[in-house]
């Protein structure tokens, strides 16, 4: 229902809608097949969000500045480490602006901007919450795909564009509290405003 709820809301568009599929390794594998495929000239992903900031209210919409990555590096709870603080980076490209490390900025396609962090498994409490903070006391909010289809987006050369809605707090697994439909609009817009740019 809410993928039909986007595709309805930007058919006037010269676009192609595709699902990328859920969580960091089947997005990536997705969005390089897809990438690939249509060559386009812009790639832009909508979802859905847990939000860490309290001012940002469930059922509004961000566009990421830049995407983070949780999770890949070593060590779990207190004692993880990504990979940039063990001295590694993600992909190490033959030019400098070709490497990946653990943030990727992100194409400014306007809207209100936040770092947006990309986890392995979402957080089902305030201490996973805490952890990801102190590792990335900038994020906003928290999301399983973006990491990925940036990393596929700049190792093709094409302008990404993150948007995702804010359907629940990061944290809360009981789906009651959520707003998925309503966070799904607000992206709906903000991507539908990106677009008329």
């Amino acid at each position: 229902m809410e993928y039909e709820f986007v595709m309805e809301r930007i058919s006037k568009f010269d676009v192609t809608i595709e699902i990328c599929g859920f969580g960091p390794i089947v997005s990536a594998a997705k969005a390089m097949e897809l990438i690939t495929h249509y060559q386009p000239s812009n790639v832009a992903l909508v979802g859905i969000a847990g939000a860490y900031a309290s001012n940002l209210s469930i059922g509004t919409a961000v566009v990421g500045s830049e995407v983070a990555c949780f999770g890949i590096g070593a060590g779990s709870g207190r004692d993880y480490q990504a990979a940039g603080e063990m001295g590694w980076v993600q992909w190490n490209g033959k030019r400098e602006q070709d490497i990946i490390g653990d943030v990727l900025p992100l194409t400014n396609f306007g809207g209100t901007q936040c770092q947006i962090l990309t986890v392995c498994a979402a957080s089902s409490t305030s201490s996973d919450v805490d952890v990801r903070l102190s590792n990335y006391p900038e994020a906003a909010v928290e999301e399983m795909e973006g990491f990925s289809v940036a990393t596929a987006a700049k190792m093709c050369g094409v302008p990404f564009c993150l948007v995702r809605g804010i359907s629940n707090r990061a944290g809360d697994r009981d789906k009651s509290n959520w707003k998925i439909r309503e966070a799904l609009e607000s992206a709906t817009r903000l991507l539908v405003n990106c677009l008329e740019r």
